[in-house]
């Protein structure tokens, strides 16, 4: 009875150190894992531009980003035997420059992790019927004109207003606020390194 109490005692003690000892391996292999391995927290720079938001941005449309406003006195006289007949009337208008996205051909925005080349279609007239006809006035007249008449005056006025507006100066004028306006939208979407090209005219 006392051997078999013994016997006992011993297998008890054996449990109990075998359970000591995977414990203290289990302890042993879970810190060495855990020292080995790292968390660590970081941003991916990669930006998806979805061509649900190119659609967005291309109906747009029509995009301005110069206005001119103008005003031409065109004059006309017409010789006559006794006397000779003068039409002057003023003619006003605003022409806007800006660009037509829906020009855009394929490809126009390109990017690339937190890059993005954007080539926008040339600045331009985006209204040609820029003449302001309620307000054109007759600033002085004498005999008697014909509608074909006030017509030439019309076209004249139109070619003036061209010349004074489609300068370099106001194409340049315009391309610059088309990019600050297009790197302020891009840099609101995350991108970082911005190209704006436009095409040739």
């Amino acid at each position: 009875m006392r051997k078999t109490l013994q016997n006992i005692s011993k297998l008890r003690l054996a449990a109990i150190v075998a359970v000591v000892v995977a414990v203290a391996v289990a302890a042993f292999w879970l810190s060495r894992t855990v020292s080995r391995s790292s968390v660590s927290l970081g941003s991916d720079k990669k930006i998806d531009i979805t061509p649900e938001q190119i659609r967005s941005i291309k109906a747009i449309g029509q995009w301005e980003f110069l206005s001119i406003t103008n005003e031409e006195m065109v004059d006309t006289v017409r010789r006559g035997f006794f006397s000779d007949d003068r039409l002057v009337r003023i003619y006003y208008g605003t022409m806007r420059l800006g660009i037509d996205l829906h020009q855009a051909k394929p490809g126009w925005i390109v990017a690339q992790g937190d890059s993005v080349v954007v080539t926008l279609p040339p600045v331009g007239l985006l209204d040609h019927d820029f003449i302001d006809e309620a307000r054109t006035k007759s600033f002085f007249e004498s005999g008697r004109w014909s509608a074909a008449d006030r017509e030439a005056m019309y076209r004249r006025a139109y070619r003036q207003m061209l010349e004074g507006g489609l300068t370099e100066a106001n194409i340049r004028s315009a391309e610059n606020n088309a990019d600050t306006q297009f790197r302020n939208m891009l840099r609101a979407m995350g991108f970082e390194n911005i190209v704006i090209r436009f095409e040739k005219r």
